[in-house]
């Protein structure tokens, strides 16, 4: 699996985790698909709705936001393709539960925030059965 990333909009994910912290951030990724590959083509932050003394290791969205960003994406001809979230100073891998909380076939990018900056980012999709994520590459392009 490849993950294609503009610079740009690296920089927008990089902005939004560094502004968030110390707590998680995160939002959708809109794209195209192709196989196993994606092409992101556009990130939108969503606020973070988990309880507020838990946000900084949980995120959440409300299944609103959910549904108006899949009709977002469907406006613009594109494909809610997965979802990019931080993890303030702990590393860009996924934990239990972003397991137990995530979909199949999704493209997970995961953000690693030390001390407010953004250092590491690494990118993520969870098997079919659920076991364990595997972890794919991340080409950042201008």
């Amino acid at each position: 699996m490849q993950v294609t990333l503009g610079k740009e909009l690296r920089g927008q994910i990089f902005q939004q985790m560094e502004a968030g912290y110390p707590n998680e951030a995160g939002g959708f990724l809109l794209g195209t698909p192709n196989g196993d590959d994606v092409t992101i083509k556009d990130v939108i932050g969503i606020e973070n709705v988990f309880e507020a003394e838990e946000q900084y290791h949980r995120y959440a969205m409300t299944p609103q936001d959910w549904a108006r960003l899949e009709d977002q994406a469907d406006e613009r001809g594109l494909t809610l393709v997965g979802y990019y979230h931080s993890h303030p100073d702990s590393p860009a891998v996924p934990s239990i539960y972003d397991r137990d909380h995530a979909l199949p076939n999704f493209t997970y990018i995961i953000t690693s925030v030390q001390d407010g900056k953004a250092v590491e980012q690494r990118v993520w999709r969870l098997r079919a059965d659920r076991t364990q994520f595997d972890e794919g590459t991340l080409a950042v392009h201008d």
